[in-house]
């Protein structure tokens, strides 16, 4: 079991509890409470595909000073408990955002959706189905597509979970060999492997074939939310090239770049935060 203390400010609240999103699927959703009362929006925080609760410690301890949180932690993650046959898709994802929100009764306007990578994705696909609107979007590193090269597909659809010991570390040489530039951000790359180590390869196999037809451009146009996209111009892994033209495609975007994987998950990611929602005038007078 994690010490949830590790990873919130001194003195905040908190607790889990497992959300039903679909009679086949409950999620693991954290609350965190902040020791004083504020006036802030609430943050719903997606992680990343199969993320850990670990990876986001420092930003937790930041942001847990003087924000409510709830970290969900997405179906595809080992946290998970699913039944029967279920969809791992982008949009499956999304609509349990949905259905997170609605259960904790989250007015208009009164939160943030902040999602990273493919929780990002997640957020900007979920947002067509909101009936609350969020105060807007913050998005770490989003990706548009997911790129899995022919290869690497045929051996996903032939591949038995029984075996996942075996291909892990072949997937960790893909990564550090094409994907990854290890000599700026090492951290990250170690980082992945302790995302592949705690997976689950059942729901891995099956959210990988998921992911791998899924294209967010289509949705980006009709976003009416303003979003802060935070980019890592070195990340190579989640083209950040395809993070400028998502940039061109939304109405009400403001981009800063972090650089580095590292510093995007860092506590100057919530200072990022908090800037945004002070000088940008509508968020400045809606949060009050």
């Amino acid at each position: 079991m994690e010490n949830l203390s590790e990873y919130c400010a001194p003195g905040t609240r908190f607790n889990e509890e497992m959300v039903r999103v679909s009679n086949n699927v409950s999620l693991r959703v954290i609350t965190f409470l902040p020791s004083q009362k504020n006036n802030n929006p609430t943050v719903v925080f997606i992680a990343g595909w199969i993320s850990l609760l670990s990876a986001w410690r420092d930003v937790l301890c930041e942001m847990t000073k003087d924000f409510k949180v709830f970290y969900i932690e997405t179906r595809e993650k080992i946290s998970s408990v699913v039944r029967g046959n279920v969809d791992y898709s982008v949009e499956a994802i999304g609509k349990d955002i949905v259905k997170t929100v609605y259960h904790h009764n989250l007015g208009n306007k009164s939160y943030i959706l902040l999602g990273s990578s493919l929780g990002a994705t997640a957020v900007l696909d979920c947002c067509r189905f909101l009936k609350q609107a969020p105060l807007c979007l913050v998005l770490i590193a989003p990706n548009a597509v997911f790129r899995v090269p022919p290869l690497g597909m045929f051996i996903i659809k032939i591949f038995n979970p029984l075996f996942y010991l075996i291909i892990k570390p072949i997937v960790k040489w893909y990564f550090r060999t094409f994907r990854l530039d290890i000599k700026s951000d090492f951290r990250q790359y170690k980082k992945y492997c302790n995302y592949l180590d705690a997976a689950d390869p059942w729901k891995l196999k099956k959210a990988i074939m998921s992911f791998s037809k899924y294209e967010v451009w289509d949705v980006l146009e009709n976003i009416e939310f303003p979003a802060l996209i935070i980019g890592a111009s070195r990340d190579v892994f989640h083209d950040p090239e395809n993070i400028q033209k998502m940039i061109s495609m939304m109405k009400y975007s403001t981009y800063i770049d972090l650089k580095t994987n590292k510093l995007t998950h860092s506590r100057g990611l919530v200072e990022e935060i908090r800037r945004y929602i002070q000088l940008y005038p509508p968020l400045a007078k809606g949060g009050q």
